[in-house]
């Protein structure tokens, strides 16, 4: 039997910002309604409930003096060095994001050049056939540039390729909305390596969709619920709409992806959801089960960071990879032989899901 080219990840590294920001940072908040009235609740209750429903204890944010690109190139050094590979043989650096470099205290986008033009530069790479560009697909955009990546490789096109997701939400969220502290920072890489093999291993099959016709302004760009702040716009999210969205598609996506590697579900050890809320990601997964009628999950099949990292969009897939890579996940461990999945949903409205076979 003659080898196969697979896409597999062959280094990882991650970026966490040193600024630790606890619940209690928004008790002197003022949080307000959609139309500037002062939300009747005290803060301590309305942080309490948050708590409850995303199971976030505390974020990251980014130091005053850094950037995107900035982040984005501190995982990427780890990633190329935890691969081993030079990093002049790299054919692609994608980076994925959605507000470019926003510096602190003003939440205008810098786009240009592209982020990954920066961190190719920061990585002082000559080679000039190492092409490098951005992906804007809201929280899924890491997972879709590594679906990129694996068609680059899988089409002989490219032999390494670093896919980077960095972001740093805290810039662009509006401090008088409540949504605001979900909101983090980070960035996380991999290097995805072409691997000859005998067996599939690395990226066995993907899915992606957009549901744009009725759900493409879930998430969007608006104003502030400070009335008075006319000159900037912040992220803002439609929760209860998107939450819906994502219980009715992101399980029918994975399951998706699970059925094209033909695979059964039970030879799926570990699901890494994008970190976007707690209560929402846990009713995805046992959504999942439910649908191969099972009606109990594995005990340790939802690996979560979001606790103590909040949502930092697109980073938080290759940080939470990484982190297990690196033993820094209580309880979870990425073991040779063993298949899981990524998912994620997002602004778009975009939802992917990958399965994924660890080399023996």
């Amino acid at each position: 039997m003659s080898n196969n080219i697979y896409a597999v990840i062959t280094g990882s590294g991650s970026y966490l910002p040193t600024r630790q920001i606890p619940n209690s940072e928004f008790l002197k908040s003022e949080f307000l309604e959609s139309n500037g009235q002062p939300i009747n609740r005290p803060n301590e209750e309305i942080i309490s409930k948050f708590q409850q429903i995303t199971g976030i204890d505390e974020r990251r944010y980014v130091e005053e003096n850094l950037v995107c690109s900035d982040i984005a190139f501190f995982a990427a050094e780890k990633a190329i060095a935890s691969a081993g590979i030079d990093k002049e043989t790299l054919d692609y650096i994608i980076v994925a994001h959605n507000f470019g470099d926003v510096k602190f205290g003003e939440t205008h986008s810098d786009f240009v050049p592209a982020l990954a033009s920066r961190v190719k530069h920061k990585l002082a790479i000559e080679n000039p056939f190492t092409v490098a560009y951005d992906l804007p697909f809201g929280c899924p955009g890491w997972l879709q540039a590594l679906i990129q990546a694996n068609y680059f490789i899988k089409s002989g096109d490219a032999k390494h390729i670093l896919v980077i997701g960095s972001e740093t939400l805290s810039r662009i969220s509006d401090p008088h909305d409540r949504d605001s502290m979900i909101y983090s920072d980070g960035a996380g890489a991999v290097v995805l390596s072409a691997v000859e093999s005998k067996t599939p291993v690395g990226i066995l099959s993907h899915v992606s969709r957009t549901d744009a016709l009725e759900h493409a302004y879930l998430l969007r760009m608006a104003g502030s619920y400070n009335t008075e702040d006319k000159s900037n716009v912040y992220l803002k999210m439609n929760g209860r709409k998107l939450y819906e969205y994502a219980l009715k598609t992101v399980p029918a996506a994975i399951k998706m992806a699970i059925d094209k590697s033909g695979l059964p579900i039970t030879h799926i050890e570990r699901i890494l959801i994008h970190q976007a809320n707690e209560k929402m990601d846990d009713a995805i997964v046992n959504r999942l089960y439910e649908l191969y009628g099972i009606s109990e999950r594995p005990e340790f099949s939802m690996p979560m960071t979001i606790s103590w990292l909040g949502n930092n969009s697109v980073a938080t897939l290759p940080i939470l990879y990484d982190l297990i890579v690196n033993k820094k996940v209580d309880n979870h461990r990425l073991i040779p032989g063993d298949h899981f999945v990524f998912a994620s949903v997002g602004a778009g409205m975009h939802v992917n899901a990958m399965v994924y076979r660890i080399p023996d």
